[in-house]
């Protein structure tokens, strides 16, 4: 019984041991199993990561152009200076143990050789010296050729070539410094884009890296060449702009000059685009930065800092400085949203005879306000416009005769011409950051919003949508998508993408369209609000604005001016705001519009748009003084007077010694008058300038012409419209010793529109 007992323990026992071996071996095929099938891929690649080393083949980013080729950003090679410091630390123990003098003060040595030929501080070098834990501490980031040839010098010289380094690195460069930075934008220290073109387009400038697959054997040593691999590096694709470099000089320049004379306290922006194709020819804020240096505060930037009283240490510095970067880094004109003021009235007019609700031969009375709904609002003249016609409205930017259009339009059918300009949603153009609109809920757009929203205010939206949305307007009706980028390009050469315009939706019709472009180019020959806007020789559609920066500082304004042209078949459209202006007058009609004229008079030609000039104003055109020095007086008299220009000559003799003003000048054909010099006779600073500043036309040309001086006029040419232009400007300053003849430059400007 017990040997029976005995038996079936065995048993039992065996029948665990073979089930547990049974178990096992299972597991173990099962494992077997999973690792040539189901993580084959993963162990295969580890095997091969032990058996095999990998280098990096760097791709060469593309390049980018403006609409005529011209290089706007490119690579450069530059070279990171760095040294070893754990390997200065080793160098130097190893010789305090062999007891070899020559290399116990290295560092040293490598820090007062590096600071003198890199120009940089011994002690900041020396102290990355005594970081004994590094491998690498970089001296400096981008170094030229020449000190990059000097440090290999010094290296040659002290024996380290285990302790300095000289690394060639390819790193961006602008061809033009700060020309349109904000569109460009810049790349980070490593090669990635951070802002504007180089950010949205990274991947595609960027291209693929390529790579170096060396197999190794057992103990490490390079197999030989047939177990390399190469994947070669594609290069980034070029980008091929819209930016046209001459348009976007222009724009620049002038936004310059409005920063600084209006003194507007958050900058100014603008923009040019093609009205049929969406293309953006120009787009800029001011100040601005310099590409190649972006990472140092611009000028008017750093005297915000220093005004700060905050020193580098300080607390709240760096995070100021941030700020003050960021800022800096802004593209207002994509980024920035605010109220668009008088500028919309181009929208709710052009929704006002799409509907049908007025027509041009309607008029209104304006008596400075209209109450709504117990809401009293008032127009820019408060005294009221009196009888207007339909386009004095707009002219005239008047606020009651928009809201009594408003109303009729009514509250769903003005919103939904709100959304169809595109001023609910992003444009899509081919930039980060674009700004989103603040407009009110549908089903909370009361009458009172429906009301200022007629004229521009109590919402917001961004340049980039306002300046879409009167490009629909001068196209015919089309609202179109705007863009940056034409086409791409391989280093070879081959396109890879082509843009195609991209039309989104026909908003209105294009005879409304027509109609309002006539009354708006009316407004600005005629005498309406835009009159600052004019060009002569051009047929220029613009409207003025000025607009409060509500959840801001409520005291504080925007000036702006929108305009397109030619207005009998518009090509470009532009748009400047001066952000929170601080001269006397705030008016978008005088710290804008006079610059977008000064813009589109040197833009159009360089679009090949060809001035046609009416009689009125050819006969205001000025000619270029020749040079008559040397010349016999009677020949030097009549080639003047074939000129159109008047002659006075002075002294006795046959030949021209002297003369003023001198060739190269600008004469009015008008009143121009040529003073030459005969035998000794010579000219003499004998005569002071009259100070001209708020004379009328009539009133400054008797001034200086019974002074005995010449007058060249800038600024709006249509002096004698409405009220008439008064002189804002004058060069020479009054009071500046001067002689007969000599030039004086008077800056014209209406100073009664308001908007």
């Amino acid at each position: 019984m017990q040997n029976e007992k005995i038996g079936t323990g065995l048993t039992i026992r065996a029948f665990i041991g073979l089930a547990v071996m049974a178990i096992a071996f299972l597991a173990l095929i099962v494992r077997i199993f999973s690792l040539q099938t189901v993580d084959f891929d993963y162990y295969k690649n580890k095997v091969i990561d032990q058996l095999t080393t990998e280098s990096t083949i760097i791709s060469e980013r593309g390049n980018i152009y403006d609409s005529n080729g011209i290089l706007l950003a490119s690579n450069k090679t530059a070279y990171r200076i760095f040294i070893a410091p754990k390997t200065i630390h080793d160098e130097m123990k190893e010789a305090k143990e062999e007891g070899e003098t020559a290399r116990l003060d290295l560092d040293v040595k490598i820090s007062r050789g590096l600071s003198e030929l890199l120009g940089i501080d011994y002690d900041t070098i020396y102290a990355m010296t005594g970081k004994t834990k590094s491998l690498d501490a970089t001296v400096l980031r981008e170094a030229t050729p020449d000190q990059a040839d000097a440090v290999l010098g010094l290296i040659t010289e002290l024996k380290v070539s285990n302790c300095i380094y000289v690394e060639p690195m390819s790193v961006r460069n602008y061809a033009y410094g700060d020309l349109a930075a904000h569109v460009l934008g810049f790349t980070g220290r490593d090669g990635d884009g951070l802002y504007g073109l180089e950010y949205y387009y990274n991947k595609e400038l960027a291209g693929t890296p390529g790579k170096i697959i060396t197999a190794r054997d057992a103990y490490g040593n390079e197999m030989p060449y047939k177990y390399q691999s190469v994947i070669d590096a594609v290069d980034g694709y070029n980008l091929n702009t819209t930016i046209n470099i001459k348009i976007q000089e222009i724009l620049e320049e002038q936004l310059e000059a409005t920063y600084k004379e209006s003194g507007a306290q958050a900058g100014v922006a603008g923009m040019v685009m093609n009205v049929k194709t969406g293309a953006v020819y120009a787009m800029a804020t001011y100040p601005d930065f310099d590409l190649n240096d972006a990472w140092t505060l611009s000028p008017e930037y750093l005297a915000q800092m220093q005004a700060s009283g905050l020193s580098e240490g300080d607390e709240g510095y760096s995070s100021l400085r941030a700020s003050l970067l960021n800022q800096m880094w802004q593209n207002k004109a994509l980024t920035f949203t605010y109220m668009p003021g008088s500028t919309f009235k181009i929208i709710t007019t052009a929704m006002a005879l799409e509907t049908g609700v007025s027509n041009l031969n309607e008029t209104f009375v304006c008596r400075g306000s209209l109450n709504l709904y117990g809401s009293i609002i008032h127009c820019h003249k408060v005294t009221g416009h009196g009888t207007l016609t339909f386009a004095g409205g707009l002219q005239q930017s008047c606020n009651p005769c928009m809201m009594t259009l408003a109303e009729r339009i009514g509250r769903t059918t003005f919103y939904s011409y709100v959304r169809n300009f595109g001023y609910l949603e992003k444009t899509g153009i081919d930039l980060p950051g674009e700004g989103r609109s603040s407009f009110w809920d549908e089903n909370a757009f009361g009458p009172v919003d429906l009301a200022v929203a007629s004229f521009g205010q109590n919402f917001k939206i961004s340049m980039i949508q306002h300046l879409t949305a009167i490009s629909a307007v001068a196209n015919g009706g089309t609202l179109v998508e705007p863009y940056i980028v034409e086409s791409m390009t391989d280093s070879e050469g081959n396109t890879v993408w082509q843009h195609e315009t991209k039309a989104i939706r026909q908003v209105v019709s294009t005879s409304v369209c027509k109609t309002v472009a006539s009354i708006l180019e009316e407004g600005v020959s005629g005498n309406g609000g835009s009159r600052n806007a004019y060009v002569a020789g051009y047929r220029v559609a613009a409207k003025t604005g000025t607009s409060e920066k509500i959840g801001d500082d409520e005291t504080l304004r925007i000036g702006s001016c929108a305009a397109f042209a030619p207005a009998e078949d518009p090509e470009i459209a532009i748009i400047i705001i001066v952000d929170e202006p601080t001269c006397t007058n705030v008016f978008g009609s005088y710290v804008a519009a006079p610059y977008v004229a000064n813009c589109l008079e040197q833009m159009l030609p360089a679009l090949g748009v060809e001035a046609v000039y009416t009689s009125t104003e050819s006969a205001k055109l000025e000619v270029e003084v020749g040079n008559y020095m040397g010349m016999m007086s009677f020949t030097a008299r009549e080639a003047i007077r074939k000129n159109g220009l008047e002659v006075e000559i002075i002294g006795n003799g046959e030949k021209v010694t002297a003369q003023v003003p001198a060739a190269g000048s600008k004469l009015s054909k008008q009143n121009g008058k040529i003073v030459l010099y005969v035998g000794d006779a010579a000219p003499s600073t004998d005569i002071s300038v009259p100070n001209v500043i708020g004379m009328s036309a009539s009133v400054v040309n008797k001034v200086l012409i019974n002074a005995g001086f010449n007058i060249s006029i800038e600024g709006t040419t249509n002096y004698e419209v409405g009220s008439g232009a008064v002189v804002v400007s004058q060069y020479p300053e009054a009071g500046t010793p001067a002689t007969r003849g000599d030039v004086i430059t008077v800056t014209f400007r209406h100073t009664d529109v308001s908007d």
